[in-house]
């Protein structure tokens, strides 16, 4: 394996974190040595700031943070984003309109805070995947009386929409059919379609972080699970599907380690350090 690996980017939901969201004790001693020899550390995740894991935060080599799949490079000693690649207002209260007719819920991330419509914040519970997926979104989501009016009074742009599906086939149809141009559509938990600018990637925010940083592509690793990742995997100098990564990732992948409970993350950092 190249051992000249400047920028680790770690997806963290399926990937650096273990299906009940714990960061275990060798994924972060392995990723401790590796800042220790200089290599930056990088969460890149489909959450805004304030949504990442206490756990995640605490690292004191916390430097850059890549969010909502790619729409913001984050600096975070410096408290200022690098880079942004939002969807214009307009084009995103006309998607919302349009998901208001499809069997779904949804939110959007807008000025680093996450805004839902009340009445579908009160159903959360019944799209979620998983009581843990349900405590995560309602902690991180302000309910509020309409999405779209909201954020029309704000008047900013839209980092993400994130919508969620009763079943795989409205999902898969939203996927394969998005009817919106300079869009991009992905999935990284069951039954959620994630709605960014087309440009807003994991791939292209890793690689404008690369750049600020003077780091070549080629000595950059990237892990990941879910197709939102796919970009960063391909982008990458050197890409990584988790064993528990859909079939899409572990086939752009450059190699395969164990899955996200089995601490795949570790087992490939710690042969850098050797």
């Amino acid at each position: 394996m190249v051992k000249d690996i400047r920028l680790i980017a770690l997806d963290l939901d399926g990937t650096l974190l273990t299906t009940d969201k714990r960061l275990t004790e060798r994924n972060l001693g392995a990723l401790e040595r590796a800042s220790e020899k200089g290599i930056y550390i990088v969460p890149v995740t489909g959450r805004i700031f304030r949504g990442l894991p206490q756990a995640v935060l605490d690292w004191p080599f916390l430097k850059y943070a890549i969010l909502s799949n790619g729409a913001a490079v984050y600096d975070v000693l410096n408290d200022k984003m690098l880079c942004r690649a939002e969807i214009p207002l307009a084009q995103a209260l006309e998607i919302m309109r349009w998901l208001d007719g499809q069997p779904l819920i949804y939110d959007c991330y807008m000025e680093g805070q996450g805004f839902m419509t009340e009445v579908m914040w009160q159903q959360i519970d019944i799209y979620a995947a998983s009581p843990i997926v349900v405590e995560y979104m309602k902690s991180i989501r302000t309910p509020v009386p309409e999405l779209k009016a909201h954020i029309r009074a704000r008047g900013s742009d839209i980092q993400k929409i994130q919508a969620f599906c009763r079943d795989v086939d409205t999902q898969r149809r939203l996927l394969d059919h998005f009817p919106f141009p300079n869009i991009a559509v992905s999935s990284s938990v069951p039954r959620n379609v994630e709605i960014n600018r087309e440009d807003a990637t994991k791939g292209r925010a890793l690689l404008a972080l690369a750049e600020h940083l003077g780091i070549a592509r080629e000595q950059t690793m990237a892990f990941g699970d879910g197709l939102n990742d796919i970009t960063m995997i391909e982008c990458a100098g050197v890409g990584v599907a988790m064993g528990n990564a859909v079939d899409e990732v572990k086939r752009v992948a450059d190699e395969i380690t164990a899955t996200n409970d089995e601490d795949g993350v570790a087992a490939v950092v710690e042969g850098l350090l050797v």
